[in-house]
């Protein structure tokens, strides 16, 4: 066989046009943008609503993905921040009962925010069972 003659393994080979999409492509959103949305619902834990916040600002514009799961984190952090506020002032009439509330709504949005992130690595929309929707 000549050396510019293409192995017959070389000719079966599939060209880019009908090569497999990647999972990006298949799901609808670019990594990069599922990554952002992922850091917008983890920020949530340690940066309360500030995370998010950043995040929305940032790609409001360019990314209608990370728009969306960034707006749904923020309205999220807001809501509890509303309610660790809430609860805070409660809490000297209340004591026993927020003693017991505050650990459970900490565990509440951690586990909230790991699951919206596990759903935004896959491209999902995803959506927290108790937020206000404030910001639109």
């Amino acid at each position: 066989m000549n050396e510019n003659t293409p192995a017959p393994e070389d000719a079966q080979s599939p060209s880019p046009s009908n090569a497999t999409p990647d999972d990006a492509s298949i799901q609808g959103s670019p990594k990069d943008d599922r990554n952002l949305a992922v850091v917008a619902h983890l920020l949530g834990i340690v940066l309360f609503f500030i995370g998010p916040l950043i995040i929305w600002l940032m790609k409001k514009d360019t990314s209608p993905y990370v728009a969306d799961q960034s707006r749904e984190a923020l309205n999220f952090q807001i809501t509890v921040t509303i309610i660790y506020v809430a609860m805070g002032a409660l809490s000297p009439i209340l004591f026993f009962v927020t003693c017991f509330l505050f650990p459970a709504l900490i565990i509440a949005v951690i586990v909230l925010a790991i699951m919206a992130a596990v759903a935004s690595s896959r491209g999902e929309r995803y959506r927290y069972p108790f937020a206000i929707r404030l910001v639109n």
